[in-house]
């Protein structure tokens, strides 16, 4: 049975990615992408896209808002651009997408499996089985509207889809993840992100076995006239079956936009600032000799370090992330720009020198994250209302964006002198 890794409720949000933030998401995608691929392998890269907790700190610390739906296509296009140039050096690639980019699925699953030799009509009648089974064997009221199907040279896959409910502004996200899955009918799920509706028609459930067979006998014993025949007899009856996940991890993303102080822990905040001021003017500015790195990127790359790094425990407070770059609606602070390019800037040199066999500035970054394990316990810092009134104070100058606009210069409150920063951002 495939691994069920939990379920979340995500507010449904409209709108699309600007293309400053989504030219930014695909080249970070890729690189984080490379970077877990040479750290762990390819097969832990799926793992970790099927894993809701992770993929919402992935799309949180690429600045999409943190909370939304929109993560989910966000990242997967993200994925689907920035990987493409790298599917021989990775052997990983991104397929279908959102509307009739899901539609799509089957045929460029095809054309990839030509090209590197795995079978590619066997996916596209798992792609197609995937869907059926979420929007009709899980008959939960979301109606299907993204299919993104990843999958590498070897054939192992992962398929992250999503389904709204428009009269409840909500979404769900659902993850499957071919290691391990003995079938497609009978819990097959990595996870299933969404909100709990009550009671709902589970037929995937072990327990709905025999009503599966039941359903097939039926067909082939009196026909599809005579089901609707049967149906009219019963119409005053409605069987449902619940869908009961009792030990799955279960994420709530609110519907408000703010990072509040309830949705994250503050002593792992403490503790990636307290890692990025110890290990930053070591690391950063002797090992990996790149001058023009401040302390505020450092504190991203703490933050990019442990989605790269991080066990999974690690990601039950998506929010977080968020405080790496920000979101692009401005919360919890507009993105900062060249904070942002830095970041990717310091990785993609990382990981290029780490082909090579150079692997100093790789294992710089993942020091981060150890150091921040190490000063969870003790580390203290500012409070998180502190810590963002400090944020977009100096967003201009880290060249803060939203998709209203820059923001504005904002002068320091009456006497303080404002916050100098080392060497660039």
């Amino acid at each position: 049975m495939a691994r069920r890794a939990g379920s979340a409720d995500l507010p449904l949000h409209g709108g699309r990615v600007p293309r400053w933030l989504g030219e930014r998401m695909t080249r970070l995608g890729a690189v984080m992408s490379q970077a877990i691929v040479h750290h762990y392998g390819r097969d832990e890269l799926l793992r970790r896209l099927a894993h809701p907790f992770w993929f919402q700190s992935f799309g949180a610390v690429m600045g999409m808002d943190w909370h939304s739906s929109g993560i989910t296509t966000s990242v997967i296009g993200a994925l689907k651009r920035g990987l493409a140039p790298l599917e021989k050096e990775l052997g990983v690639h991104v397929c279908g997408g959102r509307g009739r980019h899901s539609r799509e699925t089957p045929r460029e699953l095809g054309e990839v499996g030509e090209r590197v030799g795995f079978d590619g009509a066997a996916l596209a009648q798992a792609s197609r089985l995937v869907a059926k089974v979420d929007s009709a064997a899980v008959q939960d009221g979301f109606e299907l509207y993204l299919h993104g199907f990843i999958v590498a040279d070897d054939g192992k896959w992962v398929v992250v889809q999503q389904g709204m409910n428009g009269a409840l502004k909500q979404a769900r996200r659902y993850h499957w993840l071919s290691e391990g899955l003995k079938s497609f009918v009978e819990e097959p799920h990595a996870a299933i992100d969404g909100p709990g509706q009550g009671e709902v028609v589970n037929l995937t459930d072990r327990r709905a076995a025999a009503s599966r067979k039941g359903q097939v006998e039926l067909l082939a014993s009196i026909g599809p006239d005579g089901i609707a025949r049967e149906l009219s007899a019963l119409e005053a009856r409605v069987v449902r079956r619940v869908a009961v996940q009792p030990l799955l991890p279960h994420l709530v993303m609110p519907a408000h936009h703010d990072v509040r102080p309830g949705n994250l822990l503050e002593r792992r905040l403490h503790a990636t600032l307290a890692a990025a001021a110890d290990r930053g003017p070591a690391d950063f500015a002797e090992l990996l000799m790149t001058p023009g790195v401040g302390a505020r990127t450092v504190r991203s790359l703490a933050m990019v370090a442990e989605v790269v790094h991080g066990a999974p425990y690690r990601f039950t407070d998506p929010a977080r992330f968020s405080l790496a770059h920000g979101g692009k609606d401005g919360h919890p602070f507009p993105v900062p720009l060249s904070v942002y390019d830095e970041t990717i800037r310091v990785l993609k040199s990382a990981v290029e020198k780490a082909k090579l066999g150079r692997d100093e500035e790789l294992a710089a970054l993942k020091r981060l994250d150890d150091q921040a394990r190490r000063l969870e316990r003790r580390a203290r810092g500012p409070s998180l209302d502190e810590f963002l009134a400090e944020e977009r104070r100096l967003s201009h100058a880290y060249g803060g964006r939203t998709v209203f606009g820059h923001t504005e210069p904002e002068g320091p409150p009456a006497g303080r002198m404002p916050l100098r920063r080392r060497g660039g951002a």
